[in-house]
């Protein structure tokens, strides 16, 4: 008999899981849990989850309910036995009640080594942090944040251009090709799960647009991390003028030595100042324009010789 599954889960990072499992015969998913449709975009146009859009083209049936902590929502649970509850990026903490329905409990698959970078935003941290190596674990969901017992880990290795987008894309996909062989094995009372050490606990916090402000008295390294980590959201940016200008590209000059924010043109080149080696500019986006090279922006803002990009503490930001 197949292994009867409901899976929670929102965003693209969750699909390769909802596929593997609906696509392999040792499971039946019964049901894809997945949040409201939520306004996005310019228009605010309602926009459906990408659980949603892969479940419905599985033949999955939907449910999207504001919140599981409602009775409501356990009673609707209820009348969908389980074996099994998978979660992947679902984005609720589970209440004691929800933890019990399946008969062989709540498998949580989280994308990084845990327990380092538990919490929401692990991927960006990772680069941030200037990692080596991440990977995806996945354990058995207990009340504590990510703190649960692990049951599988996968490791795999960071390069030096790697952004968010490009990491959370991989990691996704390493998770997809772990979650049926671990549910099936743990189903199966052939996986001994392992406790977290809690002393090597580390955590994130939620992004907000404010994390992706460029700070030009940090290094440079550190700057070139914060544009890859916040690609593509929230994104990185400066102020000039009192005006916003989104930072898409850029990388690391040798040449040099300008104070944090002060902007100069070195032939087509656009460097900026930082802590330590100047950044050099490559693509931009202006508040209300579209996105151009960096040589293209600074030709039509016409910066005087003192041009530089405000710091955090210059505005109160």
């Amino acid at each position: 008999m197949p292994i009867n599954v409901v899976f929670f889960g929102s965003p693209e990072f969750a699909v390769p899981a909802i596929n593997a499992l609906a696509r392999d015969p040792r499971f039946n998913v019964l049901l894809a849990v997945t949040q409201p449709d939520r306004p996005a975009g310019r228009g605010k146009q309602l926009r459906p989850p990408a659980v949603k859009l892969a479940a419905a083209e599985l033949g999955i049936p939907v449910w999207q309910p504001e919140s599981l902590r409602f009775p409501e929502a356990v009673a609707f649970l209820k009348d969908h036995p389980a074996d099994l509850y998978v979660v992947s990026a679902y984005g609720e903490i589970f209440r004691r009640e929800v933890l019990e329905l399946p008969a062989h409990g709540v498998l949580n698959i989280h994308p990084s080594l845990l327990p380092h970078y538990r919490g929401s935003a692990p991927v960006q941290a990772a680069i941030l942090n200037g990692e080596s190596e991440t990977g995806v674990s996945i354990i058995q969901m207990v009340r504590k944040l990510d703190s649960g017992p692990i049951l599988a880990q996968s490791t795999m290795p960071l390069s030096d251009t790697e952004t968010a987008g490009s990491l959370s894309e991989r990691l996704a996909g390493l998770s997809g090709r772990m979650i049926p062989d671990v549910a099936a094995d743990w189903v199966a009372g052939t996986i001994h799960a392992r406790p977290q050490t809690e002393d090597l606990a580390t955590y994130t916090r939620e992004l907000t647009k404010a994390e992706g402000r460029i700070d030009w008295r940090q290094p440079a390294e550190e700057i070139e991390r914060r544009t890859r980590a916040m690609s593509p959201w929230p994104g990185t940016w400066t102020m000039i003028d009192g005006k916003r200008l989104k930072v898409l590209e850029l990388d690391i000059s040798r040449k040099h030595l300008l104070p944090p924010g002060t902007i100069t043109r070195s032939g087509t080149v656009i460097l900026v100042g930082t802590g330590t080696s100047p950044i050099r500019l490559l693509r931009v986006q202006p508040e209300g324009r579209r996105e151009v090279s960096a040589e293209e922006w600074y030709r039509g803002a016409r910066l005087g010789p003192e041009a530089r990009f405000e710091n955090p503490a210059d505005d109160g930001g």
